[in-house]
């Protein structure tokens, strides 16, 4: 698993509803947002590149095993989309967050001070989670847990603000000013790629300005060739052997700013459908820049050091993703369809955990106890999937069992 999300901003509290109803009273259709976002990370578990392989001519197989990987670099797929739209959420929860705290009498200071304590807890959570195989403290800041806690104080010093340039001037300041930096990133052009995990052939090799962007030679590889070395290592760290990169939390708090500006026009008052149609054109505006910036040469869409092209490209498909819920639940009223994703969006740090600390010891149970006969009934091609739908299964009734219990996990 790779994209750990947690529950870490949720909408106001508001009185659990009876088991298999949603919930009244809330934003619904963010919890099911982050339930869906949530439920694409625990589906890597049905392997359905096990099937492209074993089906390579499949069509099927082969678009369903796409969208459950990353792509190589540039570009994107549907997986790649949970942890952008994680950190989007985020952002859109904050002012919800800030007015159900600031109504129960928190000052500022109070509430700056939670907000570094939840920042240090993700930070800590992911280095932990992230070690439970290693040898010794595993210390790695690049993941959704660590992304998240680094830029979290800043994102809730801007959203103090109430003035909405605030937020504009930050948002292009970042964009502006990341991308600067990585240009003016002295690159040499005798690069040897071979020395950091990267083919000197590889496609995805880029000339010219794009150049400043490649894997493992730019300016976020740079800085982890120093900064990660400062901590104990079992072996000096060299590269990231998927290219991502400690930086990548400055602009992944462009994406949380754009879910702020996202969650200011849920709250402002504005009719459903004006906010809609705002969504709508910050997609298109969003989607539009990023392509336009990739195709001109002058940033691509890279996920993995999350460009400020792939910032604004990715935040325009959660502007996007969000409107579809917000119209299909909150305006439309279709509400009922939505209820699974409720539960696991609800508790999506403890779905996150379960995952991570306890995914093989389901599998290895079922195995146990009732071998693979049961899982061989499709064929031996399709055993990973059905173990992977077993074991959804088993962790869709824990999170029922939570919710039912009004159990939820927070940071």
């Amino acid at each position: 698993m790779t994209e750990p999300l947690p529950n870490i901003a949720p909408a106001p509290t508001v009185i659990p509803a009876q088991p298999g109803q949603p919930l009244p009273g809330r934003l619904m259709s963010m919890d099911a947002y982050r339930g869906f976002v949530m439920t694409l990370m625990a589906a890597e578990l049905l392997q359905f590149d096990r099937l492209h392989e074993a089906f390579p001519d499949s069509a099927i197989w082969a678009f369903l095993a796409h969208h459950q990987s990353h792509v190589e670099w540039a570009g994107c797929s549907l997986h790649d989309l949970i942890q952008p739209s994680f950190s989007f959420l985020v952002g859109v929860a904050l002012p919800y967050s800030m007015a159900s705290r600031a109504s129960l009498g928190q000052s500022y200071a109070s509430q700056l001070g939670h907000a570094v304590r939840r920042s240090l807890i993700l930070i800590l959570l992911g280095i932990f989670l992230r070690s439970t195989h290693a040898t010794q403290t595993y210390f790695t800041f690049e993941d959704t847990l660590s992304q998240i806690g680094l830029g979290y104080p800043i994102l809730f010093l801007i959203g103090s603000s109430p003035h909405p340039r605030t937020v504009w001037l930050a948002l292009g300041g970042i964009l502006i000013g990341y991308w600067l930096a990585f240009v003016l990133y002295p690159v040499s052009q005798n690069f040897d790629y071979t020395a950091v995990g990267v083919p000197s052939n590889w496609p995805e090799h880029y000339a010219g300005l794009m150049a400043q962007f490649n894997k493992n030679s730019n300016l976020a590889w740079a800085f982890d060739t120093w900064f990660l070395n400062l901590f104990p290592r079992e072996t000096p760290f060299l590269f990231n052997r998927g290219g991502y990169a400690t930086l990548s939390f400055i602009p992944t708090l462009g994406t949380m700013l754009l879910g702020l500006i996202a969650g200011r026009w849920l709250r402002s008052g504005l009719p459903q459908r004006e906010v809609i149609k705002r969504f709508l054109l910050a997609g298109v505006v969003g989607i539009a820049l990023g392509v336009l910036l990739h195709v001109a040469g002058i940033c691509p869409v890279v996920k993995r050091i999350w460009t400020p092209a792939w910032v604004l490209f990715s935040g325009g498909l959660c502007f996007w993703l969000l409107a579809v819920f917000y119209y299909v639940i909150d305006i439309a009223g279709y509400k009922r369809w939505s209820f699974p994703l409720m539960v696991v969006g609800m508790n999506s740090i403890a779905i996150y955990c379960l995952v991570h600390l306890i995914d093989r010891f389901i599998i290895n149970s079922f195995y146990i106890h009732f071998g693979h006969r049961p899982f061989l009934i499709l064929g031996p091609f399709f055993e990973p999937l059905l173990i992977g739908l077993a074991t959804l299964a088993v962790l869709y009734v824990i999170l029922q069992w939570m919710y039912r219990r009004k159990l939820f996990i927070r940071i």
